[in-house]
């Protein structure tokens, strides 16, 4: 029984560890790195077609990102996950891949006018639509063998639709422990999902501390806080903009923004549009309303049983495509913009930003974590100018940071779930800034008298004993790593696969051979002669 954390060590995103068990090779996520990128990650210690399983807590990028690039290495495992998350994946892993595309095509295009090297893409859609094809959803709370010695079972994390934590029964060679790993715990009374689900005991937790040294600023309501906002922005003839999770955050907007209109709280302005111009965002509401019954709480399925849909605010005018996309800034109207990626690093966001940025009629209005590193964070941080697609925007908008709306539980709500775990022997503390991390180790210790291990990347558990059998260093990044490098571990993979293949041929027949010998060679030597 082995455990190696790779991913998500003293960095919130990036999400990855790695369990040897039962014979079986198996990870916890495989997230992709999102804003700033602190510390190296070691890599997963064996080729990706040798990974037998991956478990999967929720859909969020920073935890699903990298696993076509899984499926493009040679895994053809499955991939467990609930229900929610395998539909949440089908429209994430697709717009990520898309994204990935489309900015090599816009790299491309500028690499051979200066006559650049090609910008490959980290992986493609069919790879996307590959990996896509090896998900197994489970509904919650079903318990289930994924191989004798191993079995597994879905909870509540309360973090996001389908969100997760995973309980693990091991039993090999007589041992027997049980892992939770505890996905990303949700903050309690969020709007539209459920409270997270502690599970009843556990010998050890991998846990998350995203705000492991902080407590959420308490508030009357996020509702008065998003008037006042609205208010003062439509009385200067201004929009609002909003960089907003597609999924998840967006949702949880509308269901705020329903009850302002249904409820009349802004009289003088009750009319205002709603744009939500995020493809992605628009499929992920219908995947919320397809999977009410499973995931929305009291209040949410209330609306649901009196035949109301929730989400479905007054006003709303999706955008699709690009043209509709486009033509938002040409409505001169006070209006709101719900535009993606959350932390502005991608998507039509930076588009609205370029064009609203430097009015200062316009509010800029953030509602969700912003990455170290990140744009968004940056703007939040007084940055006077920033830049986007090339060109140098000043920031003269107002800059609005509602407190309060964090789909993560904050010091006190890890406390708590951590609390109704019975019988925990060790902690091991991850996805959190090392500040953080650090702290909520030490706290847990302090308040609960649990001992608890804060690791980097590298890091070794034997689980049957708990102990750590290598105490991983911090090795910080000093430069960002080039996309180039990222490639060539790419092809590092495809010659693991290859030599795995070449070394399985034998006993094939001395024409199979020979076809192979002949196919392999005629690839060796058109890439010496390029």
């Amino acid at each position: 029984m082995k455990m190696i954390f790779i991913g998500a060590t003293h960095e919130v995103t990036g999400s990855c560890t790695y369990l040897e068990v039962c014979g079986k090779r198996i990870l916890v996520d495989f997230g992709m790195e999102q804003g700033r990128d602190t510390y190296e990650n070691v890599k997963i210690p064996c080729a990706p077609g040798e990974i037998d399983y991956v478990l999967l807590t929720h859909a969020h990028i920073d935890h699903s990102g990298l696993l076509p690039l899984l499926y493009a290495g040679g895994f053809s495992g499955e991939i467990h996950a609930t229900a929610a998350t395998t539909s949440l994946c089908e429209i994430m892993l697709r717009d990520s891949a898309h994204i990935q595309e489309f900015e090599a095509e816009w790299r491309n295009r500028k690499a051979m006018r200066k006559g650049g090297e090609p910008y490959v893409p980290l992986y493609t859609m069919k790879e996307a639509l590959g990996a896509l094809e090896l998900f197994v959803p489970h509904p919650y709370d079903e318990k289930f063998t994924l191989v004798p010695g191993i079995e597994v079972r879905f909870l509540d994390a309360g973090h996001l639709l389908g969100s997760s934590s995973i309980e693990l029964w091991l039993k090999e060679n007589g041992v027997s422990k049980k892992i939770v790993f505890s996905g990303d715990i949700g903050n309690l009374n969020q709007p539209l999902i459920r409270d997270p689900q502690p599970p009843k005991d556990a010998d050890y937790v991998v846990m998350e501390s995203t705000y492991g040294n902080r407590l959420h600023e308490k508030l009357k309501g996020y509702i008065p806080g998003l008037v006042q906002v609205l208010r003062d922005t439509f009385s200067r003839g201004g929009s609002v903009i909003i960089p907003s999770f597609a999924v998840g955050r967006t949702q949880e907007l509308l269901y705020y923004f329903k009850q302002i209109k249904d409820e009349n709280l802004l009289p003088e302005y009750k009319d205002f549009p709603i744009y939500m111009d995020s493809p992605l965002a628009i499929e992920a509401t219908e995947v919320f309303m397809r999977n009410k019954e499973s995931c929305f709480d009291e209040e949410a399925l209330s609306y649901v049983r009196r035949g109301i849909n929730p989400i479905g605010v007054s006003g709303l005018i999706p955008a699709v495509t690009s043209d509709a996309s486009k033509a938002i800034n040409a409505d001169k109207r006070p209006k709101v913009i719900l535009s993606a990626s959350g932390m502005c690093e991608a998507g039509r966001i930076k588009h609205h930003l370029k064009h609203n940025l430097w009015k200062p009629e316009n509010t800029i209005l953030f509602v969700g974590y912003q990455a170290e590193g990140s744009l968004g964070r940056r703007i939040i941080e007084g940055a006077k100018t920033v830049t986007l697609f090339g060109e140098t925007v000043q920031v003269s908008a107002q800059i609005v940071q509602l407190q309060g709306m964090s789909g993560h539980a904050d010091q006190k709500g890890l406390l708590s779930w951590i609390s109704q775990v019975h019988g925990v022997q060790k902690v091991f503390v991850n996805h959190g800034a090392s500040e953080s991390a650090d702290a909520f180790r030490d706290k847990l210790w302090l308040s609960l008298g649990i001992d608890a291990y804060a690791p980097f990347s590298g890091a070794e558990v034997d689980l049957a004993t708990g102990k750590v059998t290598y105490d991983a260093p911090a090795v910080p990044i000093q430069q960002k790593p080039r996309r180039s490098a990222m490639t060539y571990d790419r092809l590092s993979q495809t010659l693991s696969r290859l030599t795995a293949l070449v070394q399985s041929s034998r006993g094939l027949s001395n024409k199979e051979l020979a076809k192979m010998a002949d196919q392999l060679g005629e690839l060796c030597t058109k890439w010496e002669r390029r």
